[in-house]
């Protein structure tokens, strides 16, 4: 059975380190406030002119680093984002111009908060396919952009960076949840729910970007049942019982929900890597930085299983299981 496995990993955080303190002088807000309803303590900003294409090429060279492969290795390169450079061309096409790649294919794919388990899944459908050899997903976002700095509920949640994966086939030597690489994925969306997580912008409504709007109680409580119901389907379809995760890599948007989730998959908070003190809410970046540092940091050992989970707007929502 052919196998999508992690070949290298990479992220890029802009330089602009933003601390809470920085928004007590202009909201109604405090950096006690923030921490004990987020766990948020600090996130990373773009620089002026900085793009989302830009942070999605430093972190797949990274990636392309750690993997010890070049842009002309790849196949196909699949970017997760909400926030891109234009309207079109995608962001991935910018990606592979900036690697130097001039074959394979490349596209953007948009499910917000969720959208690296969506490209990822999408990914490992490619190569079990065999339309690819090797694939490099991104999640890239630069959601200081779409920030009304005058709503104290969501501008102190978000900030900018990048991640990337490059996954590559391999033949499953025993066809079971032994296995290397990608085990099982579960994918999930419900567009009556739209309203509670959104951009009041767009191409064809304003002709602008527009501001990220949040019913943030609602979608609290949503986040908390579906990704702990998502991560069981996917435990399930892989054959893997709950207590078998050595780590759970969930989207970093609130510690309070991260916990809330651990709690219902009966996994210990030492199981569970933590980012979003550092990041905020990055989106679609959430999971492959999490997955970087994590990886940078040798806490990832051969042969341990991972279960990925994010939800975002529409609401969309997923999970993936893989062997490391």
């Amino acid at each position: 059975m052919r196998r999508a496995i992690v070949r290298g990993t990479g992220h890029y955080l802009p330089e602009r380190v933003v601390e809470n303190s920085w928004f007590e002088d202009k909201l109604d807000t405090s950096d006690e406030w923030i921490r004990a309803r987020t766990g948020i303590e600090r996130r990373h900003f773009a620089a002026e002119g900085q793009r989302t294409s830009d942070l999605g090429i430093l972190a797949a060279r990274a990636a392309l680093d750690k993997a010890g492969l070049a842009a002309r290795d790849i196949d196909a390169v699949i970017v997760a984002t909400s926030t891109p450079d234009l309207t079109f061309p995608s962001v991935a096409t910018m990606v592979q111009a900036g690697l130097g790649m001039t074959r394979g294919f490349a596209y953007d794919l948009q499910a917000v908060c969720a959208g690296f388990v969506f490209a990822l899944a999408n990914a490992d459908a490619m190569i079990r396919a065999g339309l690819a050899e090797r694939v490099l997903v991104i999640g890239a976002e630069t959601f200081s952009r779409i920030m009304d700095w005058t709503d104290r509920g969501t501008c102190v949640l978000f900030g900018d960076g990048a991640g990337a994966v490059v996954l590559e086939a391999a033949e499953g030597a025993a066809g079971t949840s032994q296995d290397r690489g990608i085990l099982a994925t579960d994918l999930n969306s419900d567009g009556q729910y739209r309203d509670l997580l959104y951009v009041d912008g767009g191409v064809a409504s304003t002709g602008t970007a527009g501001y990220l709007r949040m019913q943030g109680n609602l979608v609290f409580r949503h986040a908390v049942e579906k990704l702990a119901d998502t991560a069981h389907r996917a435990l399930d379809k892989a054959g893997i019982a709950p207590e078998q995760v050595d780590w759970l890599v969930p989207h970093q948007a609130n510690l309070r929900i991260i916990e809330a989730t651990a709690k219902r998959m009966h996994l210990p908070m030492q199981k569970v890597v933590l980012t979003v003190a550092d990041h905020g809410n990055t989106s679609a970046a959430s999971i492959p930085l999490a997955l970087s540092v994590a990886d940078a940091q040798g806490r990832f050992k051969p042969g341990d299983l991972l279960v990925v989970e994010a939800i975002g707007g529409g609401l969309a929502w997923g999970s993936a299981v893989l062997r490391w």
